[in-house]
């Protein structure tokens, strides 16, 4: 029987979820260790060095440091900034190139937060990986496989963009927060007296502080904007009502900024790279039943969900609703909402759901 102390990583980010998590696991009797891993400089944007973002700052770095020190616990910063830009920085501006719509979030916490991270726990001995997101490591009863349940915090819950996770990774994983609310990891570190008490939430895409991806594009990658030619608005009837100035400048169900007039609401419904045109009409227009999913990720047997009942997540705050999933090939299977879903999103994440069970997820490829 081993019987040693077992060793964590946690991730944290300088905020007051990672800093509660790794209190927490201290005071649960783990040898734990933090790290904060520098991703994104917001100064190579025009920020200040001091507020880079809404993570990766030096406050952020120092607030972390602080926390750890209280705890009397190690912490160390590593820099894969290298890592982050070629893996989702260039996912990012690759999938809005090609018409799509990309969650950088599931791809950082798949490949960076996780995988990248995991590969360096062997070389300090460590057990487990934890993070301060607002989930849940449950087993699924038919399977027996370790899966991501929702967050006790409905309204912080994480689920939806940790489905990428890899089985074997998820094995070394720990959720410190998944049964607290917001409101409790807020109480608990003010009764702590922990510095990051009070932190503010950070809603945006790390890279993109001010949130808006195309001034990111155009800026960072402005070879890509003056690349885009214009191209036809073009509705429900087939008819031609105006110019667009880009595809990469359009997602699917937007309806703000499109710069036509038409005397009623249109919505961005399809976008058509290979002919270049931007389809829009009614909401009701954009609304859709069945899309194709690839890259698909099983934190369980396929056998367990394909032909099974079974709720999708087709967006961060989109209700998962009931579905069936059934096999195309071997990377990809289709998608057969109950009922029509508005603003299926080439590019976003589908995630499947048993029981309030992560169970798999996957990119959506068509509609």
């Amino acid at each position: 029987m081993d019987t040693r102390v077992k060793k964590v990583l946690i991730a944290m980010s300088g905020g007051v979820d990672s800093s509660l998590a790794a209190r927490l696991l201290v005071e649960q009797g783990y040898d734990v260790i933090g790290v904060t891993m520098k991703l994104w400089g917001y100064l190579d944007t025009g920020g200040r060095p001091t507020h880079d973002s809404n993570c990766c700052s030096l406050d952020d770095i120092n607030n972390a440091k602080a926390e750890c020190a209280s705890l009397g616990i190690p912490h160390y910063t590593l820099d894969m900034s290298a890592e982050f830009k070629q893996i989702v920085i260039e996912n990012f501006v690759s999938e809005y190139k090609a018409g799509r719509t990309p969650n950088p979030c599931v791809v950082c916490n798949t490949e960076i937060k996780w995988h990248a991270l995991l590969n360096k726990l062997d070389d300090l001995e460590v057990d487990y990986l934890a993070t301060g997101h607002y989930a849940r490591k449950i087993r699924h009863a038919a399977s027996g496989k370790w899966t991501i349940g929702r967050g006790k915090d409905l309204n912080k819950d994480q689920s939806y963009v940790l489905w990428g996770i890899r089985p074997l990774d998820l094995d070394r994983t720990i959720f410190p927060l998944g049964d607290l609310t917001k409101h409790e990891v807020r109480n608990l570190a003010a009764q702590a007296q922990m510095r990051t008490a009070d932190t503010p939430e950070s809603m945006e895409i790390c890279f993109v502080p001010d949130n808006d991806y195309r001034n990111f594009l155009s800026e960072q990658y402005p070879e890509i904007v003056e690349a885009a030619p214009e191209g036809d608005f073009v509705n429900a009837e087939g008819e031609v009502i105006g110019k667009h100035k880009g595809v990469f400048n359009y997602t699917i169900g937007q309806r703000k900024g499109l710069g036509i007039a038409t005397g009623e609401k249109v919505f961005v419904n399809k976008i058509d790279l290979e002919h270049n045109i931007v389809h829009v009409g009614s909401k009701a227009d954009a609304e859709a039943i069945s899309f194709i999913v690839n890259s698909c990720n099983w934190l369980i047997p396929e056998s367990f969900v394909l032909d099974h009942p079974v709720d999708v997540q087709i967006r961060y705050n989109h209700k998962a609703k009931p579905a069936r999933i059934s096999s195309v090939s071997n990377d990809e299977v289709r998608v057969d909402f109950e009922a029509p879903q508005d603003a299926i999103t080439p590019g976003q994440s589908a995630v499947f759901f048993q029981e309030g069970l992560v169970v798999g997820g996957g990119i959506i490829k068509s509609v």
